[in-house]
């Protein structure tokens, strides 16, 4: 686990906060910080992977395509993650799309230096194999959600997830945004939004919505975000 001193830089990320101090520092000099904007594409499907992205806050959704104007969220990340993670698998062009869900900032690194410091024998590699077991248990987990439970389980499960990883109870989504993440119609997202403001459990208005009772709203959403949340939490111990 990286030891910092006053005089090192803050390290937001858990990817690079796991990693042994004489390896951040080798790491240090190829990572950039980004701002990440909210709905700023950061890959679109098939789009060769120039670099990797280590976010520090905010959030980057990763979207299947359904069909050809339609999508499907099948991963969040935030700063447990990384974006890129097919690069390490050997894969360089990005399988779906990636587009910021809640503004913040990234540490990004370029392609060919990353999978150099994957090549060093340190301790990256070890950390972005269990970092890739955390996001699988994640999609599958998800596609069990999107199979199996009601619209409106679903909505409180990503809600509670975003607001995990963002940190607020506070942020800015569109119906839109939600009908392409939950891959519903907007008319259930409208149905499924108002039933959990009628219950008192979230507030939303003109694109801005608020979790105001987050512990009865983790009653309404389904299982699979306790499963999530859990194995994450015991992430990026071994």
């Amino acid at each position: 686990m990286l030891e910092t001193t006053e005089s090192d830089p803050p390290v937001a990320n858990r990817l690079l906060a796991a990693l042994p101090a004489d390896e951040y520092r080798r790491l240090f000099p190829g990572l950039k910080e980004i701002a990440l904007n909210y709905g700023e594409n950061i890959y679109e499907r098939g789009e060769i992977i120039r670099y990797v992205y280590f976010p520090g806050s905010g959030i980057i959704s990763l979207l299947a395509a359904v069909e050809e104007r339609a999508t499907l969220e099948v991963g969040i990340v935030g700063k447990e993650g990384i974006v890129g993670i097919a690069l390490f698998l050997g894969v360089n062009r990005s399988t779906n799309s990636a587009i910021v869900q809640g503004a913040g900032f990234a540490m990004r690194m370029k392609a060919a230096d990353f999978l150099t410091e994957c090549r060093n024998g340190g301790s990256l590699p070890n950390i972005l194999r269990r970092y890739t077991h955390s996001m699988l248990a994640q999609v599958s987990q998800s596609a069990v959600c999107y199979r199996f439970h009601p619209v409106e389980a679903r909505l409180a499960r990503w809600l509670l997830m975003t607001s995990d990883r963002m940190e607020t109870d506070d942020f800015p989504v569109t119906q839109e945004f939600l009908s392409n993440m939950l891959g519903v119609r907007r008319e259930a997202v409208n149905k499924s939004a108002g039933s959990l403001q009628q219950q008192e459990l979230i507030s939303y208005s003109r694109g801005n919505l608020s979790i105001i009772d987050q512990a009865n709203l983790e009653k309404a959403a389904c299982l699979c975000y306790g499963i999530i949340r859990d194995e994450e939490k015991s992430f990026p111990a071994s």
